[in-house]
């Protein structure tokens, strides 16, 4: 999580929300990817972290299914992220911050884990949700500190 929160960090500098994610391979050890937000970055509406993360992942794996991988994100993955998340085969999902307005990982949605859904990542909710929290906080009410 904190290889997220550093990655989350620099999205500010582009006028992206400060998101950050980081796919880990089977072993739980090894980055395959890191990524932030980058729509403002690059304008394109799609540039989610946890998006970048996953296809930079399987391009680096050299195939779409990303079994025995983990994502781990600073914020729940909203509804498109989730289901890149299943249709890629994430073993799990591990994330920081509750996202109570677009969260599709058990919050307003949980996507991730409908039954009517071929795959179903293991979430690991609430891990170092305070800075992940803090990060988003600054982003938008950057007057309050």
């Amino acid at each position: 999580m904190r290889l997220a929160l550093e990655e989350a960090a620099h999205a500010p500098l582009t006028g992206d929300v400060p998101v950050g994610a980081v796919v880990l391979a089977s072993d739980g050890a090894t980055v395959l990817a890191r990524a932030r937000n980058e729509r403002e970055a690059t304008g394109d509406p799609t540039a989610h972290a946890e998006v970048l993360a996953i296809r930079r992942a399987a391009e680096a794996v050299g195939k779409w299914r990303l079994t025995g991988c983990t994502l781990v994100v600073t914020l729940e993955p909203c509804t498109m992220c989730a289901g890149a998340i299943v249709l890629s085969r994430l073993d799990r999902v591990v994330y920081g911050a509750a996202d109570e307005k677009a969260g599709a990982a058990g919050s307003l949605w949980d996507v991730v884990r409908d039954r009517r859904l071929n795959h179903r990542p293991e979430v690991v909710a609430d891990v170092l949700p305070a800075p992940a929290a803090d990060l988003l906080t600054r982003f938008f009410r950057p007057n309050d500190f």
